[in-house]
């Protein structure tokens, strides 16, 4: 489809095409990093650069991007709504406080750091990365208070946690975009994606943690009253553990069993069928909050109205993230209706590069200079998808995972996320980097890595 649009869209040379590209990307760049704009407003504006310079015309590049738009949308906007319900759920049933204190309070001393990371990763499977560090945060800095463990030693481990289960794992933003763009196979992204996560969490987490932080002292700040007051306020709603375990869980369970049926077991099989339709990407999260609504909503004590309302409060902070997913679609359509990427795929073919390593690269690239994970996965998606034709399925999950490791690459001042860890901290922008910066770029090599030694082996 890509190639047909390219044919009807521009008659323009690969030089042509190469230069609309670098200024398309420029220009997001620009007005992202230095006229800090908006990235949806950067992404429409940038389109337009790339579609012009390229010798599409103005109709065809509305239409085009409109296209992408709307597609995105459809396939990644459904999903990523629906996990932000239960992780609202989650978060204001006190589900998450809950899984949290059995957690840390039934371990100590050189456990506790590991045990924060295994909260992390867990809590961060439907939650979208912000919103888990303003709910692990606080915990994180009551139990530093309550131990000599030391704050680094405990938030790294559980910003590690986040971070990963964020850039490689569906159904974050950032794996979502990329599956979609490249027609990935959810099933096995999400298996190799959880793979590649066990050992960089662990790596950039627990090892990282108890490495830097005998290097750079960080004082646990006092408590806001603030703070005091929202966990009291949670502190009389409980949910249950293992209710909340399972309702996290079991989006994930269905849509592992899809991935582990289409492996195992041949078409027309019963159990592959009813998983096909169980494993599905928006029936599981759509099962997943309708139990949300029973065990973390009404558990908690809320009414239907109390949980609708929590459901329906879960949607505005997302608008942002939705627009810019959008907008980044239609972006990504320019560029392959320009024929963008069919270019820079016989060019990295003809030059032997690895497509692993090109959209690895090409994400790194473009996270360094717009800060934004996602702006990084989109673009880097769009530019490699013709490459993803010529590969296997396991291949096209692998890419889709590489683009997400290269997006994690050194988060550092134009970075949203930089200045949500250093303020909840209390860190110099210096110490920021020494930490939180250091841990990002550790969990991009080493998950990058993993997905190299994976692609030996599938």
């Amino acid at each position: 489809m890509s190639t047909l649009a390219a044919e009807a869209l521009t008659n323009a040379g690969s030089g042509q095409l190469i230069l609309a590209a670098v200024l398309g990307i420029a220009v997001v760049i620009l007005l992202i990093a230095w006229a800090k704009w908006h990235p949806f407003l950067a992404l429409i504006l940038g389109s337009a650069v790339l579609g012009l310079v390229a010798g599409v015309g103005p109709g065809d590049i509305v239409t085009s991007f409109t296209t992408g738009l709307g597609t995105t949308v459809g396939t990644v906007g459904l999903l990523i709504a629906l996990g932000s319900m239960i992780g609202a759920l989650l978060a204001e049933s006190g589900g998450a406080d809950s899984i949290v204190r059995r957690i840390v309070d039934g371990v100590g001393g050189a456990a506790l750091p590991w045990a924060m990371a295994a909260v992390a990763a867990l809590i961060g499977l439907p939650l979208f990365f912000e919103v888990g560090v303003v709910l692990l945060v606080p915990i994180v800095l009551l139990v530093a208070r309550r131990t000599d463990v030391g704050l680094l030693r405990i938030g790294i481990p559980a910003l590690a946690g986040l971070s990963v289960l964020h850039g490689l794992v569906p159904p974050h933003p950032g794996p979502l975009v990329a599956i979609a763009s490249l027609h990935a196979d959810l099933g096995l992204t999400l298996i190799f994606g959880l793979i590649c996560a066990i050992p960089t969490v662990i790596i950039a987490g627990p090892v990282f943690g108890n490495f830097i932080s005998k290097r750079v002292p960080v004082p646990v700040p006092p408590p806001l009253q603030k703070e005091r007051d929202e966990a009291e306020e949670i502190e009389g709603r409980n949910p249950g553990v293992w209710p909340a375990v399972l309702t996290v869980l079991l989006p994930i369970v269905l849509m592992l069993a899809r991935g582990i049926a289409e492996l195992t077991l041949d078409k027309g099989n019963s159990v592959r069928s009813a998983l096909d339709v169980l494993g599905n990407p928006p029936v599981a999260l759509l099962l997943g909050v309708l139990l949300a609504m029973w065990t973390l909503g009404a558990r908690a004590g809320f009414d239907r109205r109390q949980t609708s309302a929590v459901i329906g409060g879960s949607l505005p902070p997302i608008a942002g993230i939705l627009l810019i997913v959008a907008a980044g679609g239609g972006f990504k359509q320019v560029l392959v209706g320009a024929g963008v990427g069919n270019v820079v795929a016989d060019a990295a073919k003809d030059a032997h590069i690895n497509a692993l390593l090109l959209g690895f690269l090409v994400a790194v690239g473009i996270r360094v200079a717009t800060g934004s994970a996602t702006v990084a996965t989109i673009t880097a998606a769009g530019i490699v998808a013709p490459l993803a034709t010529t590969l296997d399925h396991p291949t096209v999950a692998l890419l889709a995972l590489a683009i997400g490791c290269g997006s994690l690459f050194f988060s550092h001042v134009n970075d949203a996320g930089f200045w949500l860890v250093k303020e909840y901290f209390g860190m110099t922008v210096g110490q920021t980097i020494k930490t939180w910066s250091i841990m990002e770029t550790i969990i991009s090599i080493v998950g990058f890595g993993c997905v190299m030694l994976l692609s030996l082996v599938v």
